[in-house]
């Protein structure tokens, strides 16, 4: 099924929405006309980009909340039922990385990952995807990442997160044929975004090691993402250069992969 049609009190809800792919998913989705909630911590970064796009004459809503607590997630649908708000359309993109070796990392770190990347996707869909079965109609789009393919020396507990966005995200659609409601996982290879900044990339190195063929503008990511969910599409990987090392990725034996990805990985040279 494609994209439920928008209405005055349904409402696209963007989870990230203050930076990055987030904003440009917000863009592309009120311009198909829907209305969007938007979801991150920044509040004054989600008024601003409400502020753009209440412009375009649809309904913005503004939702200040850390994904990492599980009391914020959970007053999300409260406050959207309060608003005469009902979501058709959830998008779960916000995410964070950290860099480094499991053997120098911080716990509570990587348990903020997990918390934001792992435990965030799965309880809003399960807070919201009822209701979209109940009514016949729904997408679900869930940002995953070509490290997803592979194991990630460096950054292993980003690749593992993002393995399970991927495989949670096949049999949420698996399970959800026949409801009229369904769910795409957004596999992005490299997109220069404030992403990168704030799990601590050195750019210019990120680029070094990463062809520039791969490298994808949000906005482009953004329009993949929500051309799947129109499609019914369950992964989506913006760039044939992606896609072609996503498959490899898969297909090359990890003992011999996993390696090269070590030697190249800037978080294994902390």
């Amino acid at each position: 099924m494609s994209l439920p049609p928008p209405a005055p009190d349904r409402t696209a809800l963007v989870t990230g929405a203050s930076a990055g792919i987030g904003v440009e998913i917000a863009r592309e989705l009120v311009r198909r006309g829907h209305g969007v909630t938007l979801v991150a911590r920044r509040a004054e970064k989600l008024e601003a980009l409400a502020e753009e796009l209440r412009a375009r004459n649809v309904r913005v809503e503004v939702v200040a909340a850390d994904l990492a607590d599980r009391d914020a997630r959970a007053a999300i649908p409260e406050r959207l039922a309060e608003a005469g708000l009902t979501v058709d359309v959830l998008v779960n993109n916000a995410g964070l990385s950290t860099l480094g070796t499991v053997a120098t990392s911080d716990p509570v770190a990587e348990l903020q990952m997990i918390e934001v990347d792992v435990a965030a996707v799965a309880d809003l869909c399960s807070r919201f995807v009822p209701g979209m079965v109940e009514r016949g109609r729904g997408a679900v789009l869930n940002v995953a990442s070509t490290a997803s393919f592979q194991p990630l020396p460096g950054q292993a507990g980003y690749g593992a997160c993002k393995a399970f966005v991927r495989s949670y995200t096949m049999a949420l659609d698996t399970e959800l044929r026949g409801t009229g409601v369904t769910a795409s996982a957004l596999c992005p290879g490299p997109v220069e975004t404030e992403f990168g900044d704030v799990a601590g990339f050195d750019l210019d190195e990120t680029k070094a090691a990463m062809p520039s063929i791969m490298w994808e503008s949000a906005a482009d990511v953004a329009r993949c993402g929500v051309d799947a969910m129109a499609k019914g599409q369950q992964i989506a990987i913006p760039g044939t250069a992606n896609r072609v090392a996503a498959m490899a990725s898969q297909l090359a034996p990890k003992r011999f992969l996993l390696p090269i990805l070590a030697n190249q990985h800037p978080g294994m040279k902390q």
